[in-house]
């Protein structure tokens, strides 16, 4: 999951994540508060108050997407079997990263900007990637290596402690 995190930084080393934290969201829409409500607790205990405005607006996008585009349109919206969508946490001194799983293998799509010609301006959804792009220092998916599904993923770059 961690490689294509390499692009213009310097070299993680899975083995060095400082702080991990995980969660199994439901497949129904009120996940997407679950999830809000689980990055908060964790930004507070790993004392990243002052990001998670950001984070909670990407983590909730994310989600979004993983429920609305990620799942099979059969997929049951109820409890009773092993959550498909999964909310990861990753810390290292300068970088977390939030990764979301889910049981699709199509890529996430971006969609341009709206302009008078091609787009409704009123519309309500279809730019969540554009957010996630606008708030995080860098985004990306990949396939996972079990064949079952794929991570979207975004990146933000901490301040050092005491920096500006």
């Amino acid at each position: 999951m961690l490689e294509p995190l390499r692009q213009g930084l310097p070299p993680l080393d899975p083995a060095a994540v400082s702080d991990t934290a995980s969660c199994s969201l439901p497949t129904r829409y009120e996940a997407v508060g679950e999830a809000r409500q689980f990055t908060r607790k964790t930004c507070e205990q790993w004392d990243l108050d002052d990001r998670f405005d950001d984070v909670c607006l990407v983590v909730s996008e994310l989600v979004t997407n993983a429920l609305r585009h990620g799942l099979p349109s059969c997929a049951p919206r109820s409890a009773g079997q092993e959550a498909p969508v999964r909310l990861h946490l990753l810390r290292w001194t300068g970088r977390l990263v939030c990764a979301v799983r889910d049981p699709s293998h199509d890529s996430p799509v971006t969609r341009g900007p709206v302009t008078r010609e091609a787009d409704d301006f009123s519309a309500e959804s279809g730019r969540g990637l554009l957010l996630v792009e606008s708030f995080s220092d860098s985004w990306g998916w990949q396939p996972l290596r079990s064949g079952r599904g794929k991570m979207v993923w975004a990146l933000f770059l901490l301040r050092p402690p005491g920096g500006e």
